[in-house]
């Protein structure tokens, strides 16, 4: 049964923003960053009620913000009835219990939430296998304590995907299925190889870009294609490959590829290496911009 607009709000999870900055100069900056990390938490269907930014010069190594402001978030919370709180910034996994345990409110940051919608939007065996070794490494580093449960995260925004059925796996089970994974990717590694091989002799175009710099669209233009397009962020995982004439008949092969993002987790960088061999293979590399953003220039940078 489709539920009503009114219930699908009614479902969604009440998200508070958190940000910080050394200096009253960086706010801008901070500022853009913020917005961004709102459409990530609205494209993983989060209804961010408030966002809060803080002035801090030297980060608390056991909060991040320090004593007073978690007291500050925590009376917001409480007024708001927030459901969740997404740092823009990385948590160590101590500065990550410790909010929990003070605020009473589940905490990730925008690592763990660029990995949550990675896990939605995977839907071949290979974006599986990646997403669920990228969200075990990053469990992995966020167990502090011999015997710790990462269920204790809870259920919700940060927690879903392929891994989520795992989550209570020890170190050593985590890592074997870790091993597992990797050999996994490996196998569908050669087998690119192979494709790979059976393209020389044939011009290699990839396009690369921010996440939503409208890529697909492009190759949709370009090729004919029927890619699917969305203005959510990492709507396409899996490269898609296919024909482009130029002139003379000369065919050529253009790539969709993954996007990119400001701070995009470490553990997805690794574990994608398949996908992103298509752009390292290619014969030229088209950076698709979206010059219509005020951050662009920052857009460039990170890709």
């Amino acid at each position: 049964m489709l539920l009503s607009e009114e219930e699908r709000v009614k479902n969604k999870e009440r998200v508070l923003l958190v940000g910080i900055i050394k200096e009253p100069s960086q706010r801008w900056e901070k500022k853009e960053s913020m917005e961004e990390l709102q459409s990530l938490t609205e494209t993983a269907g989060g209804d961010v009620i408030e966002k809060i930014i803080q002035i801090k010069r030297e980060p608390d190594p056991a909060t991040l913000i320090g004593s007073g402001k978690v007291m500050e978030v925590k009376k917001v919370c409480e007024q708001l009835k927030i459901d969740l709180i997404i740092f823009d910034d990385l948590l160590s996994p101590v500065q990550r219990r410790n909010l929990q345990e003070r605020i009473g409110r589940r905490v990730i940051d925008r690592r763990a939430l660029i990995l949550d919608i990675f896990a939605i939007h995977a839907r071949t065996s290979e974006a599986k296998y990646q997403v669920e070794l990228a969200q075990l490494e990053y469990n992995l580093s966020q167990l502090t304590g011999a015997g710790e449960e990462l269920s204790r995260l809870g259920g919700g925004i940060g927690t879903r995907g392929p891994g989520e059925k795992k989550l209570e796996v020890d170190r050593r089970r985590i890592k074997k299925r870790i091993s597992i994974l990797k050999k996994k990717l490996k196998e569908i590694e050669k087998n690119r190889k192979i494709q790979r091989k059976n393209r020389e002799g044939i011009f290699r175009i990839s396009l690369a870009g921010y996440t939503n710099a409208g890529k697909s669209t492009l190759i949709n233009r370009l090729c004919g294609a029927n890619i699917y397009v969305s203005s959510i962020m990492f709507a396409t995982l899996d490269p898609f490959t296919r024909e482009f004439y130029i002139k003379n008949g000369i065919k050529v092969l253009i790539t969709d590829t993954v996007g990119f993002i400001r701070n995009l987790p470490l553990e997805l960088v690794a574990s994608f290496r398949a996908t992103l061999s298509e752009i390292i293979e290619a014969d030229l590399v088209l950076h698709v911009v979206d010059i219509t953003r005020d951050d662009v220039e920052d857009t460039i940078e990170s890709v």
